[in-house]
């Protein structure tokens, strides 16, 4: 009985200061992706995650579907977002982790604090490890509550398959690839 305590008190330790590191809000970081006489421009929202960093990856294979598509892509860490966003843009892209079912704090306290969303394109992506349900939802109704026309929302997993028929490649080169398809469908689909 002391040994399975133990255990469970070690878990909720572990899961405590888990929690608590990736909740903190990332370093500054823009990158630009396209080129800079691009008609169309888009804003794509992450914070890095300290261990895997997946929705950096995703979130600049987007860009880079939407650069094959004649659009200029700012990928822009939380804590850099603010330095961009008086500027326009046609599209509005958030990448969020989810931690404990829900999207992180960072990308949903950005989205909470700022009101240039009414009445802007915005797709949702939400990335976890492979329960995302709840995270997802909980990130569409958060654009929805600014007024914002979410056009899209999809989700990449860490460790569920993105792809059942390809088992035996990695899953987080899928998981880009398909990133960089839906920044090429997203586009397509904003043109027509």
């Amino acid at each position: 009985m002391t040994t399975v305590l133990l255990v469970i008190g070690l878990t909720v330790m572990i899961w405590i200061i888990l929690s608590v590191i990736v909740s903190q809000k990332g370093p500054e970081k823009i990158a630009i992706v396209g080129k800079s006489n691009d008609n169309q421009k888009a804003l794509i929202v992450y914070d890095p995650d300290p261990i895997y960093n997946l929705d950096e990856k995703i979130s600049k294979s987007f860009a880079k579907g939407l650069a094959e598509k004649g659009w200029l892509s700012k990928v822009a860490t939380v804590a850099a977002a603010k330095n961009v966003e008086e500027e326009q843009f046609d599209l509005y892209v958030f990448c969020a982790n989810t931690y404990n079912w829900a999207p992180d704090k960072a990308v949903r306290n950005h989205i909470k604090n700022h009101d240039h969303l009414k009445g802007k394109n915005v797709i949702a992506i939400t990335l976890g490890s492979g329960s995302t349900t709840r995270s997802q939802r909980v990130l569409e109704e958060l654009i929805i509550q600014k007024e914002a026309i979410l056009i899209d929302s999809r989700v990449f997993w860490l460790m569920k398959p993105n792809d059942k028929s390809e088992t035996k490649r990695s899953n987080i080169k899928i998981a880009v690839e398909k990133a960089n398809s839906f920044g090429k469908q997203i586009a397509e689909t904003i043109e027509n």
